[in-house]
């Protein structure tokens, strides 16, 4: 199922009569196959019926008037716009089924039930940029079991580690740098602290209420302690860090796809905003509109909009239906829309499923 963005596309197809309706469907479909300019010469020999050169060169110059499509050097063929794409990706699309050579190999990424969550999705990404020739991004979801236990444990004068341990066994680990002049009794006074608080709730639950919690007993507490409690629960604040994962392979499929430098340039700078982190939440919420696969052309999105890529997207959902992550394929906007599709759908539907049993167990 395809979740269609908003389009003034459509209201210009309803204005285009059958022949125009084929020329603009056979460039699109030309340009999405080549990557080349369509020539009115190349359309004679493929149109429904029998109509000259000149004919069809009159009716590409009313859709490149229209601004659907582009002529980009003169005297040659045509190009779809980014609105072009866009009522053909809405209105025209036939969107295939995944071939058995594709399903077999998204299949064998799950194959392995050993492994866990972490290193599949990462094998679920490279796998996804393999078969699409994109670059595939997976938002891995956060862990939000409830709390079962906080320890701090002093590594040196300026390191310390908090460990957290959830009701479904899961531990994580992380360093951070404690407040000057700690002493193992403000350790001991702050993860007691902690754990008296953190009884039955998730992670963002107990760092939602932390700062109210600190100023009602602050009594109860002295102020070494509570400044580690507040330095040790903020390495979990930064939402690019490991409990909210965003896995990038293929990123030499994207650059290969590139013709000018320019052009590269902007994909690296995207790429780097990406191993930065900035815009993980935003990424998400391209999602949360609806359930179903998204395709992003272009400047509609402000994530890609720099690099002119397209991204097809779809969330990936927990037993309780909640969205808890997402899958796509970024790529020129080129792409082979039809089959990258139900292969991004196919595979978050996998995820969803595979994430939901690992919960039950």
């Amino acid at each position: 199922m395809i979740e269609q963005t908003r389009t003034d596309g459509s209201r210009l197809l309803a204005d285009l009569n059958d022949r125009s309706r084929e020329v603009f469907r056979r460039v699109v479909e030309g340009y999405l196959n080549s990557g080349d300019p369509v020539g009115s010469r190349t359309l004679t020999r493929s149109m429904s019926e029998k109509v000259s050169a000149a004919t069809i060169r009159n009716v590409m110059q009313d859709l490149e008037f229209m601004g659907l499509l582009d002529s980009p050097h003169v005297s040659a063929g045509r190009i779809p716009t980014q609105l072009g794409l866009r009522m053909f990706v809405d209105s025209l699309l036939e969107v295939g089924t995944v071939s058995p050579e594709d399903r077999e190999r998204i299949d064998s990424t799950f194959g392995n039930g050993d492994r866990d969550v972490a290193s599949l999705l990462d094998q679920v990404g490279s796998a996804l940029s393999g078969i699409t020739r994109g670059a595939s991004l997976v938002l891995s979801p956060k862990h939000e079991a409830a709390i079962r236990h906080i320890e701090f444990v002093s590594l040196a004068p300026d390191r310390a580690l908090v460990v957290l341990v959830t009701a479904d066994g899961h531990v994580e680990n992380r360093i951070f740098t404690p407040p000057p002049g700690l002493t193992p009794s403000a350790m001991r006074e702050a993860a007691n602290f902690l754990n008296a608080l953190a009884e039955g709730k998730t992670l963002s639950e107990l760092r939602r209420g932390m700062a109210q919690d600190i100023a009602r007993r602050r009594q109860e507490i002295d102020s070494l302690a509570r400044e580690l409690v507040e330095s040790g629960l903020a390495v979990w604040e930064n939402p690019g860090e490991r409990s909210e994962r965003l896995i990038v392979r293929g990123r030499s499929h994207l650059l290969d796809s590139a013709t000018e430098l320019g052009e590269i340039d902007r994909i690296r700078s995207l790429f780097d905003d990406l191993e930065r982190k900035r815009d993980i939440a935003d990424f998400l919420e391209l999602t949360e509109a609806g359930d179903g696969v998204r395709i992003f052309i272009g400047s509609e999105n402000k994530l890609f909009s720099l690099s002119g890529s397209s991204l097809v997207v779809s969330p990936y959902m927990n037993a309780d239906r909640k969205i808890i992550g997402a899958i796509g394929v970024i790529g020129p906007t080129r792409l082979n829309y039809g089959r990258i599709v139900p292969i991004v759908d196919y595979t978050a539907q996998l995820v969803g499923r595979m994430v939901s049993e690992r919960g039950k167990g």
